[in-house]
């Protein structure tokens, strides 16, 4: 049996898959399968794959219709051989010894284990990097309320046991959002946490995000998975299953935006301007991207 399984979910991934997949391939440790879930791509994603399993027998591709996020990682968990699953998402690359160290970090007996992430543009400008402590970010999970709760650093830097997913319940269904944080609540009961203070995986933030575009719902979701935690009954996995995605939109694009310009201003990184800019084009009421532009003119950051 692989000493693990890496679980990805892609969907009209083409353009960022081949590096994301020369990042999980081009590890120092080697003997572990690649799950990877195809959701429903209509891009060239399919093709990608096959090519990338007819040379690499490490990866194993299962398609299906699209149906979101949670639902290709539930197949995706729910057919990996290993003991221990690492999550990966597509556009994003993992440094080489991040696995190995990982591993070896959950041999030590922790349930769930994650490293420190850099978060960049897709033109690979960085915008700041999350790190975290696993034993504050489990007593987090454990006690604090959805103003003050704070998780891993990323979704896809997350590595854990197999045995600890099934006790926990797996991601559920109804969490189309907040499905890591939704699942992290529930294993944090089960053992320890620990994180490498090393940046070993590297994020693309993109204002067409699902995340940035959704922020509204992954709040509301984010509620409902601590009073669940708390004791709530069923009845909130029902209200949560009416939570969907919120579609594009030109004020949701502008958030996101605002908040890359925000970041890269932060960076002294010229690029700012441009994104602040872009965040105003499509959506002129957006006050905070208009303070940004004043006081980026002036060096304020």
């Amino acid at each position: 049996m692989v000493s693990f399984s890496v679980v990805m979910s892609v969907y009209n991934g083409a353009a960022e898959l081949p590096a994301t997949l020369d990042s999980i391939l081009g590890q120092t440790m080697r003997d572990f399968e690649v799950v990877v879930v195809d959701d429903g791509s209509g891009d060239a994603t399919p093709s990608i794959l096959v090519e990338y399993a007819a040379r690499d027998g490490r990866i194993r591709v299962l398609s299906q219709a699209n149906s979101g996020l949670t639902r290709a990682l539930i197949r995706g968990c729910g057919e990996a051989r290993a003991d221990v699953i690492a999550r990966h998402d597509c556009g994003d690359r993992s440094h080489p010894e991040r696995f190995a160290r990982q591993l070896a970090l959950l041999e030590e007996g922790h349930v769930l284990v994650s490293c420190a992430a850099r978060f960049s543009t897709s033109e690979g400008d960085e915008l700041y990097v999350a790190r975290a402590e696993g034993e504050e970010v489990r007593r987090s999970l454990l006690a604090d309320d959805a103003a003050r709760i704070h998780a891993l650093p990323h979704h896809g830097s997350a590595m854990f046991r197999r045995d600890a997913y099934v006790t926990a319940g797996g991601y559920r269904p109804q969490f189309r959002l907040a499905q890591d944080l939704d699942l992290w609540l529930r294993i944090a009961q089960l053992g320890t946490i620990a994180i490498l203070p090393d940046v070993l995986y590297e994020a693309t933030l993109d204002a067409r995000s699902l995340s940035g575009l959704s922020r509204t719902e992954q709040v509301r979701l984010t509620a409902l998975a601590i009073a669940l935690r708390d004791g709530g009954d069923a009845s909130l996995l029902d209200e949560a299953a009416r939570i969907v995605p919120a579609r594009a939109s030109r004020s949701g694009e502008a958030a996101a935006l605002y908040f890359i310009g925000k970041c890269l201003l932060q960076q002294r990184n010229a690029k700012w301007r441009r994104y602040l800019c872009d965040a105003v084009a499509r959506n002129p009421w957006h006050w905070r991207a208009w303070v940004g532009l004043l006081l980026g003119r002036f060096g304020v950051r």
